[in-house]
Order: C-alpha cells, then sequence, then structure tokens
C-alpha cells in the first residue's frame, strides 16, 4: 500500500457537494483505500472554468492505497457527475 493525498473539488451547492462527496466515499471504501486524514480546505475560485463553474468547494484526503486500484478509482472518478476535478499526489517516503 502507498500512501497519497488526494484532492477532490466539489461544486459549491450543498445537496451537489454532498452527493459527490457520498458517491466518492463509497467508491474508495470499494476499492479498499485507507483515509488516513480528511481536511475541508473551503471554496477557492479556480484560475480556469471547470464544467463551465468559476469556483470549487476542495477537500484534501491523505489516503493509503494499493496502486493497481488508482486507475478504476479515476474511472469512477470520471463517472461522477458531482466531482468537479481530483488529484493523485504520491507521498514519497
Amino acid at each position: 500500500m502507498r500512501r497519497y493525498e488526494l484532492i477532490l473539488i466539489f461544486p459549491l451547492e450543498e445537496d451537489l457537494h454532498k452527493a459527490g462527496r457520498d458517491q466518492t466515499l463509497n467508491d474508495l471504501t470499494k476499492h479498499s483505500v485507507l483515509i488516513e486524514k480528511t481536511d475541508e480546505i473551503g471554496d477557492k475560485d479556480f484560475a480556469y472554468e471547470i464544467k463551465k463553474r468559476k469556483r470549487g468547494r476542495y477537500v484534501l484526503l491523505t489516503i493509503q492505497v494499493d496502486p493497481v486500484y488508482i486507475v478504476p478509482l479515476e474511472h469512477s472518478f470520471k463517472l461522477n457527475v458531482n466531482l468537479l476535478k481530483y488529484f493523485f499526489i504520491r507521498i514519497e517516503g
């Protein structure tokens, strides 16, 4: 298992944020991801529009996952309409 930081960007609307977050957490649980830490970063402006939006709500997760699950997770994240953007960052050491 490797450690990653996962940055998730959701819409600002509370119902869309909650639906997107719930679906994302279900996807992570389904792929045996261990969530070490969750940080609500808050609402921020984008440098460019993402799915016709100029702002989003950022969440930072520190996770442990087997690298073979990264591609299936990315596939399920792409199908989540309430998840605007995501980034996996591998933590060295």
